[in-house]
């Protein structure tokens, strides 16, 4: 058996604002702020940031109960109508090292303050990298996708349903 490697990282900034509860659908149009942290950081390290539309954050799942990990296969959300698939057929929180990475639109850099919209992360979110998002470092050639993934989806980034 190999030894398993282990890393420390550390937070950067943390999310501001948005959402406080992480839900499955209605993330479109969430606004936050990812607040980087001002003992590591000065202005500087945001210099030319507000030339990119676009952010991939990488981002750590903090509000998951570390007892709810399946490294097997499961359904997605549950549902009994879509296939099993392996842990590394989703993108979900149940994950070994509770990662996640979302794309983002960049509203406005202020200083150490990234305002941003369509970030799934919710306030308190430890953010433990930023970059900005480079068109030609997206997939290349044709792209495929399982189908219950197009159903699962359709209301991620719709509006959220105010009561």
């Amino acid at each position: 058996m190999a030894d398993r490697e282990t890393f420390e990282v550390e937070a950067l900034g943390h999310v501001v604002g948005g959402r406080v509860e992480p839900t499955d659908d209605f993330w479109g149009g969430t606004r936050a702020i990812i607040r980087l942290d001002g003992s590591l950081f000065t202005a500087d390290a945001t210099k030319g940031l507000e030339d990119f539309s676009h952010l991939e954050i990488v981002f750590r799942f903090h509000l998951t109960d570390p007892t709810d990990l399946n490294l097997g296969a499961r359904r997605p959300r549950d549902n009994p109508e879509w296939p099993e698939v392996g842990i590394f057929g989703h993108r979900n929180m149940r994950r070994l090292n509770w990662l996640g990475i979302s794309r983002c639109r960049l509203l406005k850099v202020d200083g150490l303050d990234l305002h941003v919209e369509d970030l799934d992360a919710v306030d308190g979110t430890p953010v433990l990298d930023v970059k900005p998002w480079f068109g030609e470092m997206g997939p290349r050639g044709e792209q495929r996708q399982a189908e219950w993934t197009t159903v699962m989806l359709r209301d991620y980034f719709a509006p959220a349903v105010n009561d």
